[in-house]
């Protein structure tokens, strides 16, 4: 139990850092290893919360940076998507999880060039808003989706990175409510030890707040080009994980 708690600090510390500088990657990084040592309504209460600090940190230090308006629209869908799923009981098994995880970047990559997918909009912003809370309860994570909305905006790399650690933060609350609320059989039992919690949100504050001085440091170009790169190398890794526990 210690060894894991260790691991958990560790994983959100380093994953923090890595989220404060791209915007995303250390949540699905956090959700493959937190859904391969814990329960699944376990691994989506403590990655939801560690998660909402993370990026509610994030958005704290990046203020200035927000695009409201975009928030709003994402806002509008989330509420949507969490209202028609608190209607739908369900739990999806560790290597359904994986196999979300690892496939998201994929699917993002995929989409076709002339996919008119801009957050801007507001008709998009209320569909990705949907999109994002049903992909959080499904996988544990909406990021690498989330991230297909911004591609084809005209922001810097601090309004999207602010931006999306608002839009993050409501997600990840939608996921709390649903697994660690009363939404969901057993969600007392899906919250973590206090002690647990408090370590692993004080990590993930140190991580956030040293990946923001890389983030200040780096170039839009950069930016963009080790997004991608990153997410397809963890989905893979992620997918060979699911193929592995798929084979025993």
């Amino acid at each position: 139990m210690i060894l894991t708690s260790a691991m958990i600090v560790l994983a959100s510390l380093g994953t923090a850092f890595l989220s404060s500088i791209f915007g995303m990657l250390g949540g699905l990084i956090l959700m493959g290893l937190l859904v391969s040592i814990l329960p699944i309504g376990a691994a989506m209460v403590l990655h939801g919360a560690i998660q909402l600090t993370s990026n509610g940190y994030r958005a704290w230090l990046n203020r200035a940076d927000i695009v409201w308006p975009i928030v709003a629209s994402l806002l509008v869908g989330n509420v949507l998507a969490l209202a028609g799923l608190a209607f739908v009981s369900f739990s999806p098994d560790r290597i359904t999880v994986l196999l979300a995880l690892g496939c998201l970047p994929y699917v993002a990559w995929a989409l076709p060039k002339s996919a008119q997918l801009d957050v801007t909009r507001k008709p998009v912003g209320v569909f990705a808003g949907v999109i994002v809370v049903a992909t959080n309860l499904l996988a544990g994570v909406g990021g690498p989706i989330l991230d297909v909305f911004f591609q084809r905006v005209t922001l810097t790399r601090h309004q999207v990175v602010a931006t999306k650690a608002v839009a993050q933060s409501l997600a990840h609350s939608s996921k709390i409510i649903f697994y660690g609320g009363l939404l969901t059989s057993g969600a007392a039992q899906n919250w973590p030890s206090l002690y647990l919690l408090a370590a692993a949100m004080a990590a993930t504050v140190l991580g956030t707040r040293v990946g923001k001085r890389v983030l200040d440091s780096m170039q839009d170009a950069t930016f963009f080009s080790w997004t991608q790169r990153i997410l397809l190398s963890v989905g893979a890794v992620l997918i060979a994980r699911a193929l592995f526990l798929l084979a025993e």
